[in-house]
């Protein structure tokens, strides 16, 4: 039976991480990812859903999120011409897991401004 290297498991889960926290911990990300939890939308959709947000950086974090295979891009040649942006699968699957972060870090962790306090 071969031996497992502990280290080397260590830094395949910390890549992992690094891999994922690359696009998650992304500001806007998040709640990209949230407000097409609730099914495909349009860019104007998802610049009102997203308050605060420029056009450039939603086009930017959407490009992002799918080339990282969490949405995808559909045009409709229409006319008129309509683009949409929804879900895959894996960032259907991913939803959970940002609920369950948000929940542990909510009760695990403190804000930087209430730990100077």
């Amino acid at each position: 039976m071969p031996e497992t290297n502990p280290d080397a498991e260590h830094g395949a889960c910390d890549a992992a991480v690094t891999l994922a926290f690359s696009v998650l911990g992304k500001r806007w990300n998040g709640m990209i990812l949230s407000s097409l939890g609730a099914g495909a939308t349009t860019f104007v959709g998802l610049r009102r859903a997203v308050t605060g947000i420029s056009d450039a950086v939603l086009s930017d974090r959407l490009a992002e999120l799918a080339g990282a295979g969490l949405a995808v891009r559909t045009v409709d040649a229409g006319p008129p011409v309509s683009v949409s942006y929804e879900l895959t699968d894996a960032g259907r699957r991913l939803l959970p897991l940002l609920e369950q972060l948000g929940d542990w870090a909510s009760e695990n962790l403190v804000p930087p401004a209430a730990a100077r306090k």
